[in-house]
Parts: structure tokens; sequence; C-alpha cells
């Protein structure tokens, strides 16, 4: 008997760099979470998001250009992936700096590394693609993607 294959779920969005483009980030990512029924650990992922988005505003896109945010969910395994694509060049890697209670910045990282199952940098010309893995365990199968529009440019779809 042939049983049905499920292909992978995958949407996209553009961002400008503007600080607005944080919370269009995670307004993105919440909606599709719902309309794929894995919202189990939203909280997670849209904080982990919150922070891969600022870090790439603040350290990856230079005046004038944006980044990229793309999804993807693996249906078969349960894996979200979140990649945040950005042009800016530099090393990343959680602060071992040991910011002091009350800093206001230098922490992100290392809540994407508590957080995620997994997270790395790739390379990407040019720039770099800053990445995190969620185990999904949702209540069943997830439905296909719905297009969000967020004032940015949008791509929804289906891959194979």
């Amino acid at each position: 008997m042939n049983e049905p294959t499920q292909l992978p779920h995958f949407c996209e969005a553009f961002y400008r760099r503007e600080r607005r483009s944080v919370p269009l980030v995670r307004r993105f990512v919440r909606e599709a979470l719902v309309d794929w029924a894995c919202d189990a650990r939203a909280d997670d992922v849209l904080l982990c998001v919150s922070e891969l988005a600022t870090n790439a505003l603040r350290h990856g896109v230079p005046p004038g250009r944006g980044f990229r945010l793309h999804l993807y969910l693996e249906p078969a395994d349960g894996v979200l992936r979140v990649e945040v694509h950005d042009s800016g060049d530099g090393e990343v890697r959680p602060s071992d700096s040991g910011a002091t209670p009350d800093a206001e910045s230098g922490r992100g990282l290392l809540l994407v590394a508590a957080l995620a199952d997994k997270w790395g940098v790739g390379e990407r010309n040019p720039g770099k693609v800053v990445w995190c893995e969620f185990a999904m365990r949702g209540p069943g199968p997830c439905p296909e993607p719905a297009a969000i529009d967020n004032g940015n440019v949008l791509l929804g779809s289906v891959i194979s």
C-alpha cells in the first residue's frame, strides 16, 4: 500500500533595515506556525526569531539593504528550521563576555543556544545565514501554508 508523502512547508519574507521589521518578523512567524498547526513551542521560536532578526539588523545589514527570513517545516520529522540571511560579514558566536544583569545587549545568541535544539551559521555570498531548529510536535499533519501579507515581499509555497 502506498502511503501519502507530506512535502516540506516553506515560506519566506524580505525585511528592510528598519526597527519595525522585528515585530513584523514575529507576526509572520506566529501566523505561519498557526497556519501549519505547529505552534507547540511558539514562544521559544518567536524569541529566537526576534533575536536573530535583531542581530541581523544591528550587525549584519548594511544601510539601504535588508534581510531575508526562511521558514522550513519538515512534517515527516516535525523539525522547524528558521534561517535569517543577511549580507553582512563578521563572525557570529554567543557572547562569552559575561554580560552584566543590567546590560542592554550581549545575550541574544545565548538565548538562541539555550532554547533551540540546534543552531549555527552558514556561508552566503555576500554575508551569512544564521539558523536554528526546533522539534515541533503538533496535533497532526500540518496544512498547506497560507500567504501572509505583512507589507514586505512575500513568497509562500510548498517545496518538493
